[in-house]
C-alpha cells in the first residue's frame, strides 16, 4: 500500500499513517482462521470480512454493541465503496449480517444503530427482528455548507435497542452540564437547580434524546482522521458510559478508524473492532498508541458533558485568570 502524506497546515492535527507505520500497526491487527476463544480477541482489532469474523467468535460475550455500517448512499471508505441499494435491498443487506451478530450478545446488552434519515426507517424495521427497540437519538451533526434547493440535513439518528428488558443505564453518567442563562432562585434567595461557578452558572441536566452538544471532528482536533465518517469521541464516551460498565466488552462490527476502540479503553471498558480496510486498522492501532498518553475526551471533563463550545471558554477563562494572577 503506497501512502502519499501530504505537508499539513500549521495546526492541523489530522492524524495520518507513514508506510513504515502501516507496516508497524499491521503487525498488531489480527485475522481468524477458525473457532477462536474470547481471550485471543479482547482488545484487538479484527481486520477481515465482517462474515468471515462473526461466525468465528464465541458467544454471548458483547455487552455493548455500537454498529456505525454504511448509509444507504454511495461512499468510498478509502479502499472499499459501498454502493446505495433499494429500500427493500438495504433491509435484507442489513439483515445479512445484524442476525450474526445476534449471537455473540449477552442477554443484557445493549445495541446502537447509526443511521441517516434515508435508512432510519430500514435499520428499525431490521432491529425490531431481533430486539426490544428502546428509543431514538437524534444528533446535531452541524458541518457542511448545506443544499441550494433543499434544507441542510444536520442531523443523523442512532437506534438504542436491548436484548431483554434487563439492561445497563447509567443516567447519572451521562449528565449535561448547561449553561443557565436566566438563573432564579428560591423565595430564600438561593439557587434553585444551578450552581454558581467560578466560571459562570451553570445547571446539571438529565440527557434527553436530543443531542446538540457534539461537535465533528475537524482538522484542528487532536482525534481528527481522514476517514470520511469518523464518529466523536465524545459521542460514543455518551453511549458507552450509559449502556455498559467498566471491564465490559464493546464491539464495533464496521469500526473504522476506531473512535469505538480509543474511546473504549479511555473509560476502562475492553473493546473487540472488527475493519475490513487494512489502513483505517492500523489507524486504529496508532490512535490506540496515542491513547496511552492522552484519555482526556473533548467536550467531557470532571465526570459530566459540557455544551458545546463551554467548555473551551471556561479553559480559556482559566489561562486568563492564571496571566492576570503571574502579572
Amino acid at each position: 500500500m503506497t501512502v502519499n502524506i501530504k505537508e499539513k497546515a500549521k495546526n492541523n492535527r489530522t492524524i495520518v499513517l507513514t508506510e513504515e507505520e502501516i507496516k508497524k500497526y499491521k503487525l498488531k491487527t489480527i485475522k481468524l482462521e477458525g473457532k477462536t476463544e474470547l481471550n485471543n480477541v479482547l482488545n484487538k482489532n479484527i481486520n477481515q470480512n465482517l462474515f468471515e469474523a462473526e461466525e468465528k467468535l464465541p458467544a454471548s460475550f458483547v455487552d455493548l454493541l455500537f454498529v456505525d455500517p454504511p448509509y444507504n448512499i454511495d461512499r468510498k471508505f478509502n479502499e472499499v465503496k459501498f454502493k446505495a441499494l433499494d429500500e427493500k435491498k438495504y433491509e435484507e443487506w442489513m439483515d445479512s449480517w445484524l442476525k450474526g451478530l445476534v449471537r455473540l450478545l449477552k442477554p443484557t446488552a445493549s445495541v446502537y444503530v447509526c443511521c441517516d434519515w434515508k435508512s432510519s426507517s430500514p435499520v428499525f424495521n431490521i432491529l425490531s427482528k431481533y430486539f426490544i427497540i428502546q428509543n431514538r437519538i437524534t444528533w446535531e451533526r452541524e458541518k457542511g455548507r448545506g443544499a441550494k434547493a433543499n434544507w441542510k440535513n444536520c442531523t443523523e439518528d442512532i437506534w438504542f435497542a436491548t436484548v431483554s428488558k434487563n439492561y445497563t443505564f447509567n443516567i447519572d453518567d451521562v449528565k449535561l452540564k448547561r449553561k443557565v442563562i436566566a438563573p432564579y432562585k428560591s423565595e430564600e434567595g438561593m439557587p434553585k437547580d444551578w450552581q454558581n461557578e467560578e466560571e459562570g452558572n451553570f445547571r446539571i441536566t438529565a440527557p434527553s434524546n436530543i443531542w446538540t452538544d457534539i461537535s465533528i471532528p475537524f482538522w484542528s482536533m487532536p482525534e481528527n482522521t481522514d476517514h470520511p465518517t469518523q464518529k466523536p469521541e465524545k459521542l460514543l464516551a455518551k453511549i458507552i458510559l450509559a449502556s455498559s460498565n467498566k471491564g465490559d466488552v464493546v464491539l464495533d462490527p464496521f469500526a473504522g478508524s476506531g473512535t469505538t476502540q480509543v474511546t473504549a479503553k479511555k473509560l476502562g471498558r475492553r473493546y473487540v473492532g472488527i475493519e475490513l480496510d487494512e489502513y483505517y486498522c492500523c489507524l486504529a492501532e496508532k490512535r490506540l498508541e496515542m491513547a496511552d498518553e492522552d484519555t482526556s475526551i473533548q467536550g467531557y471533563e470532571d465526570g459530566v458533558f459540557w455544551e458545546r463550545n463551554t467548555l473551551t471558554e471556561r479553559k480559556n477563562k482559566k489561562i486568563t485568570d492564571k496571566k492576570k494572577n503571574i502579572k
